[in-house]
């Protein structure tokens, strides 16, 4: 069995041990004690070094933790040392997590049912089907006042029968241990944390989403928090020079850019659609019609959508007498037909016709339709039909 130092003092960041077995040629270690955090309940594993050789990977295997070295590491007296920064980063973001889901609890009715804690950012779930900004704002508050309080945070290690006033029960059972933030929060569990919630820094919430019926909050603690919120302030501060305004002004000014880039890129399409409109007459007037009178015209892409413009094309082409304009899109196995009214053409029940009988979807109106086909072969057919159908020629 491995005596686990982390449960007691989360800050012993050096240790001696003594190497009790080894396994897949001395890269996998166990020791009597380890201060070494394993991966579990959603913190990553502490890395760090024994005997100056590297420790990739700590896991938990029940009553032994096994150390998974860079090197080989034979029996003996070792020394282990951990990444500290990485180990007290881990310490501020799960006691930041506690105080999170606490304040979820107390503001929202919104009880935890995920955390994990990531290497850039660390999330939590909980059981609500919708939290507002306000909320979101309020629980932040809340939380940052509780570390500016600085409440002791406190292990202790009681029998699960006993033990009252968790925030959540536990379904273990015999001895729990119990992390406690002064008159505010007991919980059951094994991760490491720090001595008081000061010592956490400050607390920022960024994203909410919603995650299979519950909501996730994205956040990030400590040393964190501040890195991210110094890359905002920066990223703000460019936008807001770009514009020669204020940085309060920033959001404004980019909202009312967006909005002018909207309104050009829809006079654009429109422009777009006139042209294609003026260029499918032109294309009309250029096409021969067949011995029975009516002009055809084909279009093959090999990759791109049937959009906007090409239906404005196709629009323009059949609005001159006796037209049929037909248009696929290899990639997309995508299929448009177009007709005008006196060439005895009905393109929507004629392509839904044509689709359906490969697998596919698709309609329209007697001038215009368009649908698609699962695959390539399916395409083909449908082109195939359309040719001995006499709507394209050759």
């Amino acid at each position: 069995m491995t005596e686990r130092l982390y449960y007691r003092d989360a800050y012993a960041g050096e240790f001696r041990a003594a190497v009790v077995e080894t396994a897949g040629q001395g890269l996998r270690v166990y020791l009597d004690r380890t201060a070494f955090y394993p991966a579990s309940g959603g913190q990553p594993c502490d890395l760090g070094w024994i005997d100056n050789v590297a420790v990739t990977e700590v896991a938990d295997e029940g009553e032994r933790i096994a150390h998974v070295l860079a090197a080989p590491l034979s029996a003996g007296e070792v020394a282990g040392r951990l990444d500290w920064v990485r180990r007290f980063d881990h310490m501020q973001q799960h006691t930041g997590q506690h105080l999170l889901s606490a304040a979820l609890v107390e503001l929202c009715q919104a009880r935890t049912v995920g955390f994990h804690l990531g290497q850039e950012i660390s999330t939590i779930d909980v059981d609500a089907a919708s939290l507002d900004a306000r909320q979101v704002a309020a629980v932040e508050r809340r939380v940052n006042e509780l570390v500016f309080e600085n409440r002791p945070v406190a292990v202790s290690f009681e029998d699960a029968a006993a033990a009252a006033g968790l925030r959540k029960a536990s379904e273990r059972e015999g001895e729990l241990r119990i992390v406690s933030i002064r008159d505010y929060d007991r919980s059951a569990c094994g991760g490491t944390h720090v001595r008081a919630t000061g010592e956490i820094g400050p607390v920022l919430v960024r994203k909410l989403e919603k995650i299979r019926g519950n909501l996730r909050l994205e956040f990030l603690c400590g040393g964190r928090a501040v890195r991210r919120a110094r890359a905002d302030f920066e990223a703000l501060s460019r936008i807001a020079h770009a514009h020669a305004a204020a940085l309060d002004e920033a959001p404004k000014l980019v909202a009312a850019a967006i909005e002018r880039l909207s309104d050009a890129g829809k006079a654009l399409r429109k422009m777009a659609a006139e042209l294609a409109l003026i260029r499918g007459r032109e294309l009309c007037a250029a096409t021969a019609p067949d011995p029975s009178g009516v002009r055809r015209h084909f279009r093959r892409l090999a990759a791109g959508a049937l959009d906007d413009e090409l239906r404005a094309l196709a629009q323009g082409f059949t609005a001159g007498e006796k037209a049929v304009f037909v248009a696929v899109s290899e990639d997309s196995c995508a299929v448009m037909l177009a007709a005008s009214k006196d060439a005895g053409v009905n393109a929507g029940a004629v392509l839904k016709q044509a689709v359906a009988a490969q697998g596919g979807r698709g309609g329209g109106s007697p001038a215009a339709a368009q649908g698609s086909v699962p695959d390539a072969a399916a395409l083909a057919r449908v082109v195939g039909g359309f040719r001995a159908a006499g709507l394209i020629a050759g």
